[in-house]
């Protein structure tokens, strides 16, 4: 349900015309961020600064599994330059928090449950004192047996309980159709994805500064200002208006950020010592201070007709959460329930687990839930159209989801679905050139002069996906947005606050457009992010452009009503009105200035949204209406493959999805690219490798990530087939492409090799 203003004046018609100003919906503005990224003068959280300011410092858990017996402080209090260490006894509130189940300590006190969890605090002169300090503390540890194994904690009921109810956070069973449904052809595969970590730039960093009145005032990097407040006031025992928090910059979230890192760890310290107090994780310490991608493993069963029409897909999916539940409930939720991929299937049988073990915990990371089950089913789907001898795009076409279509629970699409034409568009895009086998640089691993040629096979694959776009399973999710019209320097300007998130996918400019369009002014600020105005919820689930988008229209045109009044009032005409170029323009004309209409008056509204509600699923996995929306994306890959050594050089790829509405269309195209990159990086080189639940690659230089090297060019086809029930009917961007690119590039090295392939990312051990 949507909060709108009363309508004051029925026979008032206003109008809004999309191209009434430059830099507005549709249009590509520069960001007002931009300059100041690429010249090095924005301010990220980790450039946070204060007078008299202490280090912060975590000692973390080197154990999986075992029990605290003790911890000896003393050493470390002795310490010249040392002004406080913390255990949990000194939390101030409740020594516990969590996303959606509350079941992480602030700092350990009996048990730890995975290598790196927090243990005790220093607060000291200097970062080096701090880190030596934490050298100092002595704890006795018993330790326990690690659960390491997310398949055997789901049945296994001799393994030792992580949590009161036991090891399985989260079942979900889904039943369409027959369940024992039988076909003419059936192919099946075990597939697994490993631990991919979200690489953000920028570490995670905040800075706490105690206030008089017993509260606080927190600086940080996050993707979710008010769900950090509400953990972290419970876990400081404070009402939430004395936990007063601002968005820093942030150097790249991608689901990342939604848990807490130093939040109250942070403000325990300033608040002990009252006095500002920095954290800022190294490197290292950040592989070990956020959660993951899931790692999963995934059995799959796919039956179909001689002439290429599936009949059933049955899968049972595991998905190793951790030590701690995080977002391990959506993962489980979104993977079953987008299972089969974006196609029409009669009979599906679905289980998915998500399991606590003793692994580095794992929570949100973009494409939430849907990344390792579209890895299994496209990867089935290729493994089908060579059972049938059916070209495998033409075998995605005949089965491709539309209009009309059901998912597994039973919800109807009732958005546009064009999912066979995005296969035909991103086919049809241009191939690259032949290579050139005069030039070894062009080769995988030429540029090390590895080969001259022998052995290089190219290869092409296809991938295309569906992803869920916002909260789903009955979640009210909404956003709060306030707008303010004055003059400054008299020339209106407008002024738009929310919550929500900035973490480099252009939010700053969208919420811009969306207030030049609705009030036809061309000067719009953004207020700093912080938590005096109402939720926006996280910048996560290609969300914020669909929910805070909304809400700054509700303000706008909140705000235009009240100009329009004042027309009334004045003119006495309410007929077809309109803003533009800062102008109010009646069905005959110009009425007047808008600053003339507006004066010393200052207007303001506060408005949410909400989109429309969904509901949870039954014992069966059934629910009309599970998620709010569904966007859609393929991809092709081209690659060469060096058989002989194992070296993969992706040498294009392409792209073609359906974005709804572009509102910013270069934007667009960059969440494209982005999200390719990661995709890409987690078919051939990213993964958290983890061995007796330690990390063994906590650095960028043994966890690799794509560089500029590694991106090859895209050919990107966008479409707009609109939402009717969107604001401006925009559909997620963000996370699709981000999907479908992995198994396209996997299917390209099979299509190379003739090699199996069911791990993503490919080593060069898999090949060879």
């Amino acid at each position: 349900m949507t909060n709108r203003p009363s309508a004051q004046a029925p026979t008032r018609t206003p109008q809004r015309l999309d191209d009434a100003i430059d830099g507005g919906i549709g249009e590509s503005p520069l960001r007002p961020d931009g300059a100041l990224k690429v010249t090095g003068e924005f301010a990220y959280a980790s450039d946070l600064w204060a007078e008299d300011m202490l280090w912060g410092a975590t000692l973390r858990s080197p154990h999986p599994h075992a029990r605290i017996r003790s911890i000896d402080i003393g050493p470390a209090m002795a310490m010249a330059g040392v002004h406080t260490v913390l255990t949990a006894e000194d939390v101030p509130g409740e020594n516990i928090y969590g996303l959606k189940t509350v079941d992480q300590p602030v700092l350990a006190s009996e048990v730890v449950r995975y290598v790196g969890e927090a243990v005790a605090l220093v607060a000291a002169d200097h970062p080096e004192t701090a880190r030596r300090a934490l050298e100092r503390i002595v704890v006795e540890y018993e330790v326990l047996t690690p659960v390491l194994d997310a398949e055997r904690a789901a049945h296994d009921a001799d393994l030792p309980k992580l949590h009161p109810d036991g090891n399985v956070v989260r079942h979900q069973h889904i039943v369409k159709g027959d369940p024992n449904a039988t076909a003419d052809v059936v192919v099946s595969g075990v597939y697994t994805v490993g631990m991919q970590d979200q690489a953000f730039l920028g570490p995670e960093s905040g800075l706490a500064i105690p206030a008089e009145d017993g509260g606080v005032e927190l600086y940080l990097a996050t993707q979710d200002l008010h769900s950090d407040l509400k953990q972290t006031a419970r876990a400081l025992g404070l009402p939430p208006e004395k936990v007063r928090m601002t968005m820093s910059g942030v150097g790249g979230a991608f689901g990342g950020r939604e848990d807490l890192s130093i939040q109250v760890h942070v403000c325990m310290l300033a608040m002990h010592v009252g006095k500002p107090v920095k954290m800022y994780y190294s490197r290292e310490e950040s592989f070990y201070g956020h959660v993951h991608r899931h790692p999963a493993k995934m059995y799959y069963e796919h039956g179909a007709t001689r002439d290429g029409k599936l009949v059933y897909v049955k899968a049972d999916q595991y998905f190793d959460g951790g030590a701690y539940a995080s977002k391990t409930p959506v993962v489980v939720g979104n993977a079953t329930t987008l299972g089969v991929g974006p196609y029409e299937v009669p009979h599906v049988r679905i289980d998915g687990w998500g399991l606590y073990t003793n692994n580095p915990p794992c929570g949100a990371m973009r494409g939430l839930g849907a990344v390792q089950p579209t890895f299994a089913y496209e990867s089935q789907m290729d493994k089908l159209a060579a059972a049938l001898g059916m070209d495998p795009v033409e075998l995605r076409v005949r089965n491709a989801i539309a209009q009309g279509g059901t998912i597994p629970t039973g919800q109807v699409v009732d958005s546009p679905a064009p999912v066979a034409e995005l296969m035909e568009r991103v086919r049809a895009l241009p191939m690259p050139a032949e290579r050139d086998t005069t030039d070894i640089r062009e080769l995988p691993g030429g540029a090390s002069n590895t080969t001259h040629g022998e052995g290089v096979v190219r290869g092409i694959g296809y991938g295309v996906t569906i992803k869920n776009i916002c909260y789903s399973e009955g979640a009210d999710d909404f956003s709060t947005a306030r707008v303010r019209l004055q003059l400054i320097g008299g020339e209106p300007a407008a002024m738009v606050h929310t919550a929500a998130a900035e973490v480099g996918q252009g939010l700053v400019t969208v919420q811009q457009q969306i207030a030049r369009t609705e009030l036809g002014v061309e000067r719009v600020t953004i207020h700093p992010n912080d938590t005096s105005v109402g939720p926006a919820g996280s910048s996560s689930a290609s969300r914020q452009t669909y929910v805070t988008g909304g809400a700054v229209r509700e303000a706008c045109q909140a705000v235009r009503e009240v100009l329009f009044d004042k027309v009334v009032q004045r003119f006495g005409t309410a007929v077809g009105l309109s803003l533009q170029g800062g102008k109010v323009i009646g069905a005959d004309g110009v009425v007047t200035d808008l600053a003339e209409l507006l004066g010393d008056d200052v207007i303001e509204e506060t408005r949410e949204f909400h989109h429309r509600q969904t509901f949870p699923m039954d014992a069966d996995g059934r629910s009309e209406m599970v998620q709010v929306q569904h966007a859609f994306s393929a991809h092709r890959a081209v690659v060469d493959v060096d058989t002989e050594l194992g070296l993969v050089k992706v040498v294009q790829l392409a792209c073609a999805q359906d974005v709804g509405k572009a509102v910013n269309p270069e934007a667009v195209l960059g969440q494209i690219q982005g999200g390719s990159a990661q995709g890409l990086g987690l078919a051939v080189m990213e993964e958290v490798q983890v061995k007796d639940g330690k990390i063994r690659n906590p650095s960028f230089t043994d966890y690799l990530i794509p560089t500029i090297l590694d991106m090859p060019p895209m050919e990107i086809d966008v479409i707009e087939r609109g939402d009717d029930n969107a604001p401006y009917g925009v559909r997620g961007v963000g996370e699709p492409p981000t999907i479908s690119t992995t198994p396209a590039v996997v299917a390209a090295i099979r299509a190379a090799t003739g090699k199996d392939l069911t791990h993503t990312p490919v080593a060069p051990e898999h090949i060879i």
